[in-house]
């Protein structure tokens, strides 16, 4: 019997990476991560990540892809396991809030990572390589990074 392989959480910064052509180096990498995580059925995002990702890429890069593109692309990325916002969650992200003394809207990343039972998370937003409990930040643009 194989080991399941192991999942982890995207942060929104990777997926806007993946579709903002600034810096080819970073897009390279968040898709990579995407597209693994498509194929392997081993990544996950939440309600909230998506929001954050429609609003940034329509209106806070150098190059806002339309409202018709960015609905495209949240179509594709609805193929990901998706954890939706709850009020359970919510709770928990207060509580590590306190623990970690981190932004409330950090805070549900972590939580929406949690429930989706990831090991890691996929972000440059975070500290790279701390544990937060059962999830470990890994920042693939970090220059530590393969």
């Amino acid at each position: 019997m194989r080991d399941k392989p192991e999942k982890y959480f995207i942060d929104t910064n990777v997926l806007v990476y993946a579709h903002d052509i600034q810096d080819a180096r970073k897009q390279s990498k968040a898709q990579e991560i995407i597209f693994d995580g498509l194929r392997s059925g081993t990544a996950v995002i939440s309600t909230q990540v998506l929001s954050e990702f429609f609003v940034t890429i329509t209106q806070k890069i150098e190059k806002p892809l339309s409202v018709v593109k960015a609905k495209k692309e949240i179509i594709l990325l609805s193929n990901l396991e998706i954890i939706e916002v709850d009020a359970p969650m919510i709770t928990r992200a207060v509580d590590i809030k306190m623990k970690w003394r981190l932004s409330y809207w950090d805070s549900l990343i972590l939580s929406a990572a949690e429930r989706g039972q990831c090991s890691k998370l996929y972000s440059e937003d975070f500290s790279d390589g701390r544990n937060y409990d059962s999830v470990k930040v890994c920042n693939i643009f970090s220059s530590r990074q393969p």
